[in-house]
């Protein structure tokens, strides 16, 4: 998904200030579908962006556990996903990927939802053992959530039948018959519970720790990030603005029409009122990761078989970006003080 039509700079924030607009250099972004998406969408609409000679192009993903080769070839220079066995087999094999910045932490919002026939039946965690679960890709962080659920009932992932299904198909694996429960994102989550085609089981927030658990992250190409220094700190700039206004209108600030509208506009969910009812991810607002998170992530990968290594924060991690992001950008905006949502501070 390419966005040419940029509408010019305004509103700097706080002393900010942008330079005049440069011949423009294209950045693309794989991004797994989610209403987070809006913030990169906010920066294109509003010439943020633009106004650092910045192009960015918008490609939409199923799971960012199958796109770390099209990051490390240059191909992207920017994913934004959950973070999957494919990012820490990739740090091992030395490919040019890190973290920048936190891309989704609790309260996540993920449900782990069983077909509604099977009320009743499906009591406990243990008897999940030799059902279909379906996760939206292999190794990926939806497993990871789907196997700290399990392991509360003493079970583990190869006591299910895992299946690979895009979120959006999963209410039809519901209806069809083709799976038994699946880790589910918002807002197809609370979709799929509205149209009594499943229910609410299990959600990872109360069953993985440490919390907050940060799933999902902004992955750099660093061959690109080396090469263009200054590009890539303005591009962090421009980016952490945007995670700003989206935080703001998760808390309900004066902005949440205007980023429900502009959600709708320029992303994969054109139904304004899905985005408004439906709970929102939540992320850091400063970008920042929770290390003993990721860590707990990396080693459940390496638990089950699916990476190799272990490697330390500043192996997986680069501060510099959100460091230099936050400095220009000044303090923290207040939140709606009304707002008694977790997460997004």
């Amino acid at each position: 998904m390419t966005f040419n039509r940029l509408l010019p700079a305004c509103l700097v924030a706080g002393s900010l200030s942008l330079p005049a607009a440069a011949q423009e250099v294209t950045v693309k972004i794989g991004a797994v579908r989610s209403v987070a998406n809006v913030s990169v969408y906010t920066g294109i609409d509003l010439g943020w962006y633009k106004a650092y000679g910045i192009n960015v192009e918008v490609e939409d993903l199923d799971a960012s556990a199958n796109v770390i080769s099209l990051l490390a070839t240059n191909r992207l220079q920017v994913v934004e996903g959950g973070i999957s066995a494919g990012f820490f087999n990739g740090v091992e094999q030395k490919l040019p990927i890190i973290i920048a910045t936190d891309r989704t932490s609790s309260p996540l919002s993920h449900k782990l939802i069983v077909r509604q026939d099977l009320q009743g039946k499906v009591k406990q965690v243990s008897d999940l053992k030799g059902m279909r679960i379906a996760s939206n890709a292999n190794a990926s962080v939806t497993s990871y959530e789907v196997g700290k659920i399990l392991e509360t009932g003493g079970l583990n992932l190869s006591q299910i039948d895992l299946k690979i299904i895009a979120f959006p198909l999963m209410g039809a694996a519901f209806k069809n018959g083709a799976i038994d429960a699946a880790l589910v994102i918002q807002p197809w989550a609370s979709q799929i519970n509205d149209e009594k085609i499943g229910f609410t089981f299990a959600d990872p927030d109360d069953h993985a720790n440490p919390r907050p658990l940060t799933i999902a992250a902004t992955i750099i190409n660093t061959d690109w990030a080396k090469k263009n220094p200054d590009l890539t700190k303005k591009f962090f700039v421009a980016y952490m603005r945007g995670v700003r206004d989206f935080c703001l209108a998760y808390h309900r600030g004066a902005n949440r029409q205007e980023v429900v509208e502009r959600a709708a506009r320029m992303g994969p969910i054109k139904d304004k009122g899905f985005i408004e009812k439906y709970p929102w991810p939540g992320r850091n607002m400063s970008g920042e990761m929770n290390v003993p998170s990721l860590l707990d992530i990396q080693k459940y990968y390496r638990h089950i078989g699916v990476t190799k290594s272990e490697f330390t924060a500043e192996q997986l991690i680069d501060r510099q970006y959100i460091d230099h992001a936050n400095r220009e950008l000044g303090p923290m905006p207040a939140v709606n003080p009304e707002s008694k949502l977790a997460g997004c501070r």
